[in-house]
């Protein structure tokens, strides 16, 4: 990759332009190396909730343009791996972190959306210093597997959200209506929205109607049909004994502005993995993004390993379709 080969050991992030007084009043990262991170997890984990709590966060979730870049890196967790057509693209975890590292720095991206072994391991390189970041909660459906849309919440809770002092927390909401698990992922999402809310951190809803066509135990197929997001809008805005702190994150479908209209929460819309040319999966963007409630990207795959590998380059471009 272009850019990882900047991220040399005691480097800077790359193609920060937050300004020199920003860079002269940011703490000072933990690590500097991939090998230093490995080294203070094993003999000073304690050093990770100082850090925490040390981070310079920003003063809302939403900035005052109202609108939001988001980098997603949570695949991994649930055994997602392959970008782009490469099925290994995310085996190295350290080549992965430069290109987030690469992706952050750039103007105009706002946060991250991860689990915790990512969201951490860039914290220690001083990576997340003025960043939203967004908690992902539900992994246990990997990819794949018999029990993929047993959507469990295995990665952050809403305690280790607040804990974390972070901004969102993010869930995946898959629903079979011929699979009897997914009453139980409605029952954990819906109590998971009332906590974050009585919290007071926003939640995130990622809700996709999906089946599987070769019968039980075959592979999870999302309906990506409009009238099929919309019936998963429907479904997941109603979760929660409140809604007062939740979004939407959608993916980007044929008749955009039909699914919108099911909507008064704000949204963000779902990079995903697309097989189409870049500039027409940027056309589609640009399109939604002047919709009526949407407020911006997450975007993960699709700029973090890109057909020409210029992460900088990818992420540049989302930027300007959001801002």
């Amino acid at each position: 990759m272009p850019e990882a080969a900047a991220l040399a050991p005691g480097a800077p992030p790359l193609g920060s332009t937050a300004g020199a007084a920003a860079a002269v009043s940011a703490p000072a990262p933990l690590c500097r190396t991939y090998d230093e991170v490995t080294e203070l997890r094993a003999r000073e984990p304690r050093a990770v909730a100082r850090a925490l709590a040390a981070r310079r966060r920003r003063p809302s979730f939403l900035p005052a343009d109202g609108r939001l870049m988001l980098v997603a890196a949570d695949h991994p967790a649930r055994g997602a791996l392959a970008a782009q057509g490469r099925p290994t693209a995310m085996h190295d975890r350290r080549d992965m972190l430069d290109r987030l590292r690469s992706a952050l720095a750039r103007p105009g991206v706002d946060g991250l959306l991860a689990t915790a072994d990512v969201a951490e391991d860039l914290l220690l390189l001083g990576a997340l210093e003025d960043k939203v970041v967004v908690a992902s909660m539900n992994r246990g459906g990997l990819a794949g597997a018999t029990f993929e849309l047993d959507d469990r919440m295995t990665g952050y809770d809403v305690p280790g959200v607040v804990a974390a002092r972070f901004d969102a927390a993010k869930m995946l909401n898959r629903i079979d209506l011929e699979d009897p698990s997914t009453v139980g992922m409605l029952e954990a999402a819906g109590r998971a929205v009332t906590e974050c809310a009585r919290a007071g951190v926003v939640c995130m809803l990622e809700p996709f109607m999906a089946r599987r066509p070769d019968g039980p135990g075959g592979r999870v197929v999302n309906d990506l049909s409009a009238d099929a997001v919309i019936k998963s809008v429907h479904i997941t805005q109603g979760l929660g004994a409140t809604s007062a702190h939740t979004w939407m994150k959608l993916p980007v479908v044929h008749e955009m502005e039909r699914v919108m209209a099911a909507t008064t929460l704000p949204t963000l819309l779902l990079g995903g993995d697309p097989t189409d040319a870049p500039e027409e999966t940027y056309a589609r963007w640009r399109s939604a993004l002047a919709l009526p409630s949407v407020r911006g990207l997450v975007v993960g795959r699709t700029l973090l390993y890109p057909q020409d590998d210029d992460v900088a380059a990818a992420v540049d471009t989302a930027v300007s379709l959001v801002r």
